[in-house]
């Protein structure tokens, strides 16, 4: 896909688990949790309790959006920056409200989405919960009916496959190799349901989240044969 890096908005979510405890769900949503889990059991002392509260973030019919972060590249001058803006909120409509009004100040003809793992993730998430949420799906997340040439979705991962479809690769990884300044500074994804529910520390969590869309970005220019965005050129939009 050809683009123009102005048209672009980088993005990264982080989910959580829809409810802190096993025991909190519905009960018609524990029944369904209960079905999904004796598929993912592969340890003997896995339960529905402890699959839940330890993957149910993953899965959209079973967790929530807590953050949205969002990269757009400009020029400063002859130089290019990267501004990044975090939208977090408990209540998922209103962070996801937030973000589509920001998307709607994008040319929606040119607008691309571009994340890691985007296409298989963050992409069909959003749009999942959207729709939980009774939200009408902004055009550049609608792809139905649309061929897969007239979907603006950019996936690093996929970039970086080459074609290759057996394995996941992840962004840190790729960080790594291409010598780009890590996001996991004190959290990772894997703590992200701790530091929301026990912690309570949602700002956290979008600061990493945050981290992530600019590894991403870098990233995108790596993969394009581009000069990274210098670090003073980065610039975090606070709410």
């Amino acid at each position: 896909m050809k683009f123009k890096l102005e048209n672009l908005l980088v993005l990264d979510i982080e989910t959580v688990r829809s409810h802190k405890l096993y025991e909190d769900m519905p009960e018609r949503l524990q029944a369904q949790w209960d079905r999904k889990a004796s598929f993912l059991k592969s340890e003997e002392d896995d339960t529905p309790k402890t699959l839940f509260e330890d993957r149910g973030g993953i899965y959209s019919e079973f967790g929530k959006i807590v953050t949205v972060s969002v990269g757009f590249f400009t020029y400063e001058g002859s130089e290019l920056s990267l501004r990044v803006k975090a939208f977090y909120d408990d209540d998922e409509a209103v962070l996801l409200n937030d973000f589509i009004r920001l998307l709607a100040k994008f040319d929606q003809q040119k607008l691309i989405l571009c994340g890691h793992n985007g296409k298989e993730f963050d992409f069909p998430y959003l749009s999942r919960r959207m729709l939980v949420n009774d939200i009408k799906l902004p055009a550049v997340l609608d792809t139905s009916g649309k061929k897969p040439w007239e979907v603006n979705h950019l996936d690093t991962m996929e970039m970086w496959k080459f074609g290759d479809r057996k394995n996941f690769t992840s962004l840190e990884l790729l960080a790594v190799l291409f010598n780009i300044p890590t996001s996991k500074e004190g959290i990772d994804g894997s703590m992200v349901s701790t530091v929301y529910y026990d912690e309570q520390d949602l700002k956290r969590i979008a600061d990493y989240c945050s981290r992530d869309v600019i590894v991403t970005a870098q990233l995108l220019l790596r993969l394009n044969q581009q000069p990274m965005v210098k670090e003073e050129n980065i610039h975090i939009i606070e709410n």
